[in-house]
């Protein structure tokens, strides 16, 4: 090999992770070569155990694929960081199973890191704290694998599952997306026994195998998954919804809480919120810090009243 040729296999590598086809014409004009030159380096990196593809024709081309192993991965430095940050607060995430491997997988970067760019990760990583909220609960990494590989596969997954009021039941479902809100996960799918769309907190779902039979896709829910979700994930999924008035327009409030928000004539308006703690809503009504009326239902009016009382005793 010349003496250039190291630095120019590196730059065909990272033409190449863009995942797209190049013509050899376009990678000789990138690289400053000729194509004969272009097809000696794809030969090289094939060597290296890089699986580069190749198709003849008008429209041909090379692509990187997919290989058995994974080869060395080429990042540049805002790359290199971005994995660094991600690893790091994958190691106290709430997927659990990926902690230790997140782990090393940083140990091994940071051996690679550039020392400009070692300094910069180690800054980050002395500066973040990673706080995993009391109570909130954690995902087993294999069952996100599963999940995923059903959805990719299309096949009808199998799995026990715990409602939120404790019950139990066997579900068969077509998945359809996985999705992070908050701190939980959730399985977006069809449930083929209610012949519906169903959400599914993923850390109360323990799969079973084998997976059930290939499914045709369909198409998502309300025509947009996010539009599900903001209908479902915002109320429909929640055991309670907690109707309160507040002295105030309703212009004051949107955007300040997570629910609706209703006008009642100039001077004031009706919110409604869903939650699974009446104690949730009674904190974000506090931290409005103005006098609101709570109309229903009857259990969270009680629980207010209940609280009320606490309260005022505390000052006496």
């Amino acid at each position: 090999m010349s003496e250039t040729t190291p630095a120019r296999l590196l730059r065909l590598l990272s033409l190449l992770q863009m995942h797209r086809d190049w013509t050899g014409t376009e990678l000789a004009g990138r690289l400053g070569v000729t194509t004969r030159t272009v097809r000696r380096d794809v030969d090289r990196l094939r060597e290296l155990g890089y699986p580069v593809n190749a198709t003849m024709g008008a429209v041909g081309g090379y692509r990187l694929g997919a290989g058995a192993a994974m080869p060395p991965l080429l990042l540049d430095d805002d790359e290199a960081v971005a994995v660094a940050v991600g690893l790091r607060t994958a190691a106290g995430g709430s997927v659990t199973g990926v902690e230790e491997p997140s782990l090393r997988a940083l140990t091994k970067l940071e051996q690679v890191l550039p020392s400009r760019l070692r300094h910069r990760v180690d800054a980050m990583g002395r500066a973040m704290v990673s706080m995993r909220p009391t109570g909130a609960p954690t995902v087993d990494a294999e069952t996100l694998t599963t999940i995923s590989a059903a959805i990719r596969a299309t096949e009808t997954l199998r799995f026990d599952y715990v409602r939120h009021d404790g019950g139990e039941s066997r579900r068969n479902v077509e998945p359809h997306k996985v999705v992070s809100w908050g701190r939980k996960w959730y399985l977006i799918g069809w449930d083929t026994a209610r012949t519906d769309w169903r959400t599914f907190r993923v850390d109360r779902i323990s799969p079973r195998t084998p997976n059930g039979p290939r499914f045709a896709h369909r198409e998502p829910p309300d025509g947009d998954v996010v539009a599900y979700l903001k209908r479902t994930m915002g109320f429909e999924m929640w055991p309670y919804r907690c109707r309160v008035r507040l002295p105030v327009p309703a212009s004051e409030i949107e955007g300040t809480v997570d629910g609706v928000v209703t006008p009642i004539g100039e001077r004031s308006c009706r919110v409604e919120m869903p939650t699974e703690s009446f104690d949730i809503v009674i904190m974000v009504l506090g931290m409005l810090d103005m006098d609101f009326t709570a109309e229903s239902p009857p259990e969270f009016v009680a629980h207010v009243r209940k609280m009320s009382r606490r309260l005022g005793a505390a000052t006496s």
